[in-house]
């Protein structure tokens, strides 16, 4: 196997309960095989010249008790190519580690601080790790852009020396997954791209787009102008043959039922109180078009 010339952060957030890493590499889907990540138990990246049972290994540790860095002891203790292998770790606490072998490629290190591991290997400089750290311990905004802002930081700082090619985030909360049935949040990879941290970036957007949460305040009733024109789409695209008239009546509620579920949107919108989210409002008017 190619060595994984690879920059990643592996984090807890106490706040959401979840676990994520997030990485990039001149490597062809690095999220294939990097990023190691279990509600309830902690998160693993392993690179460089990447030991993927690591991964398994090492989450089955710290599920019985151990912390990040007696795992990442106990991983390293029977593995003869050690030094060629780097690993970061953060546990069901938020503790961390992390290892460089000493004969991974320069530049090569990591950074372990409260709640979060750094690690690269085969980057422009120590500048890429700490730029990564920076951002880590001074954005203030969700746990997803958090960690996708670090592996930014992390690939304008440099990245990879050889270029670019894939990038990947993986993060798990318990009951995070889709209606809540299992705990895999947020699990996106670019494996081929010649802007992977960029693209990754983008399909963010979209899953806070499709399964994003507005707050009250931001949900705006299926009533008067704003059913009009999402009446006006469905009635131009053929979900809906009545009056466009505001009127929140039951051919208008089927017609909503099909074109929502068409679209994806069914976590986004509530038909049995008449209430969409703005941001989905918004993106179909714009997609659509009303009145045109």
């Amino acid at each position: 196997m190619g060595n994984l010339a690879t920059f990643s952060v592996a984090a807890y957030d106490s706040q959401l309960n979840a676990w994520g890493v997030a990485v990039a590499s001149k490597f062809l889907a690095v999220g294939n095989i990097v990023p190691w990540v279990r509600a309830g138990v902690g998160a693993v990246a392993t690179q460089a010249y990447a030991n993927t049972r690591f991964g398994r290994d090492g989450l089955d540790r710290m599920a019985e008790g151990h912390s990040a860095t007696d795992t990442l002891a106990y991983l390293l203790e029977s593995d003869e190519e050690r030094e060629s292998r780097q690993l970061g770790l953060v546990d069901s606490h938020g503790s961390s580690a992390t290892f460089t072998g000493s004969d991974c490629h320069s530049w090569a290190g990591g950074i372990a601080g409260t709640g979060y591991s750094i690690q690269g290997n085969i980057l422009a400089g120590p500048e890429v790790i700490n730029a990564m750290a920076e951002t880590y311990e001074h954005y203030r905004s969700s746990f997803l852009w958090k960690m996708y802002h670090t592996l930014l930081a992390g690939n304008q700082a440099g990245g990879d020396r050889r270029g670019r090619q894939s990038a990947a985030i993986y993060i798990e909360k318990p009951g995070g997954g889709y209606g809540g049935h299992n705990d895999r949040w947020v699990d996106y990879r670019v494996d081929d791209h010649l802007d992977p941290v960029g693209r990754l970036a983008e399909l963010l957007r979209l899953h806070e787009l499709y399964f994003g949460e507005s707050a009250d305040r931001d949900k705006l009733p299926l009533s008067g102008s704003h059913l009009t024109n999402l009446q006006d789409i469905m009635l131009r695209h053929r979900y809906y043959s009545g009056v466009p008239d505001g009127i929140y009546d039951s051919p208008t509620k089927q017609a909503l039922d099909a074109f929502i579920g068409s679209e994806n949107f069914e976590e986004r919108v509530d038909l049995e109180n008449g209430t969409i989210d703005q941001p989905v409002y918004e993106y179909l008017l714009e997609k659509f078009g009303a009145g045109s």
